[in-house]
């Protein structure tokens, strides 16, 4: 199920809350709602809504600090392939091969791990065997003079860190958010705004300002699911920068 999907059920299941509030607000005797159990409600709607607050906003920084960590190694990703590209480029004529690989092995690095198309892709296995060879082949390779060696030195350097780089980046779950959290953070919301609908008798001002707030709740968990998938969904971390990163030989 994607974020929008996961927040639009959000949003209803809130809005059922509140309709059964308001419903309990009219058939539960007024004792019920009056006085110390008045009191009692408020108190626990209280506890429930800060502790929904203070998991919304850890879930929110640990979401926004795994997003931009993600955002920062695809850049690094980026940067070392074009390191690499201009090593080989300087090496001569030894490394036109070498940089050929390089550019089959940006493709499918992309592919697989945006997840381009599935049928086609990849897998990480086959990537990271691919990116093995390219390790090898560049090993192999025989200087002539310091520069040569300095340059492959160089080279081996990058190559492994990117190698590192990638696998990092394949292993990163497609969903990192434990579902439990985003289940029972749901159902303080749904506890929370049905409290507030039998606080008080219903009216157009009053459901309209829950509607409003039952809105910016859903929102906040689609924010918080968006951050969690860097690779998928409307704020998923951009492919272009790699993707284009070489031209053609």
């Amino acid at each position: 199920m994607s974020a929008v999907e996961t927040a639009l059920l959000v949003l209803g299941l809130i809005l059922i809350s509140i309709a059964a509030g308001v419903l309990l607000r009219r058939t539960l005797p007024e004792k019920h709602l009056s006085g110390d159990s008045k009191d009692v409600i408020k108190l626990a709607t209280a506890l429930i809504a800060t502790m929904a607050a203070l998991v919304t906003a850890l879930l929110f920084a640990s979401t926004r600090a795994s997003y931009e960590a993600t955002h920062s190694q695809v850049g690094q990703l980026t940067a070392n392939v074009i390191e690499l590209d201009r090593l080989l480029k300087d090496y001569g004529a030894e490394g036109v091969a070498l940089r050929q690989a390089l550019r089959q092995d940006v493709a499918a690095i992309v592919s697989t791990i945006w997840r381009d198309d599935d049928a086609v892709a990849p897998t990480p296995a086959q990537a990271s065997a691919s990116e093995a060879q390219v390790i090898t082949r560049l090993r192999l390779l025989a200087p002539r003079d310091p520069v040569q060696t300095s340059l492959q030195a160089r080279a081996s350097v990058v190559s492994n860190a990117l190698a590192q780089i990638q696998l990092t980046l394949y292993a990163h779950p497609s969903d990192s958010l434990a579902k439990p959290f985003i289940t029972v953070l749901v159902l303080w919301l749904c506890f929370i705004f049905g409290s507030f609908a039998m606080s008080a008798d219903a009216n157009g001002t009053m459901l309209s300002v829950l509607f409003f707030c039952a809105l910016s709740a859903a929102s906040a968990i689609y924010l918080i699911l968006e951050l969690g998938q860097p690779f998928d969904g409307l704020m998923q971390v951009p492919s272009n920068p790699l993707r284009y990163a070489l031209a053609p030989l």
